[in-house]
């Protein structure tokens, strides 16, 4: 089973919803006590236009359809509903996702579904700059493995989203040099450790 945690993702304000690596008896409780009763006024008073807007609603159905799914689970995403809840979110999120996965059926799935795309990587491995510089000038994915409790300084302007425009263009600064930024690049953090803990700041800027 694949977990993410916490302030997850900016699509339909979920993160409010899925704040922890929640079970999935607590996440439907957290939905149909907290959530759907705002939906329900969120609009001036009104619903928000949503079809199933009750007891049926789940966290899937807010993020994706059955076909994305489907299409997770071929690419060997685990069928369970709390992986695909989280495969939702990791789809959705607008922060970068970090995977907490000791059974590496999460980062099996992103090599699958990121596929060509993807460099995968290691903190303190001379690759690092080399395959972050690539990944974010061509607008490609990088997945850093099996991360420990502390984030690599010389990460936190990518991490954080630090760019600056020049010229129409956006820059972020990745060592001593600042490299043009693609709005097509993505990062995916993973660790192994089961319950990781992590800095205040670092939930504002990561999906846990």
């Amino acid at each position: 089973m694949l977990r993410v945690g916490k302030e997850c993702s900016d699509n339909s304000n979920v993160s409010t919803l899925v704040g922890g690596p929640f079970n999935k008896a607590f996440r439907d409780a957290l939905l149909q006590e907290s959530y759907i009763p705002y939906l329900k006024v969120a609009v001036a008073g009104s619903p928000v236009p949503m079809r199933n807007l009750d007891d049926r609603m789940t966290v899937v159905a807010l993020l994706a359809s059955e076909a994305e799914v489907a299409g997770w689970n071929s690419e060997g995403l685990p069928r369970d509903p709390v992986s695909s809840e989280n495969g939702a979110i990791v789809s959705a999120t607008k922060r970068w996702p970090l995977m907490i996965d000791p059974q590496l059926q999460g980062v099996a799935w992103i090599k699958a579904r990121e596929s060509s795309r993807l460099q995968a990587v290691r903190l303190g491995q001379s690759e690092l700059l080399r395959g972050l510089r690539t990944a974010i000038v061509d607008g490609t994915s990088i997945l850093i493995e099996n991360m420990g409790e502390r984030m690599d300084a010389v990460i936190l302007p990518v991490l954080r989203r630090e760019t600056l425009k020049k010229g129409g263009r956006e820059f972020v600064s990745l060592g001593d040099d600042e490299v043009e930024y693609s709005k097509d690049f993505r990062l995916f953090l993973h660790t192994k450790l089961s319950n990781p803990h992590r800095s205040a700041i670092d939930p504002f800027y990561i999906c846990l």
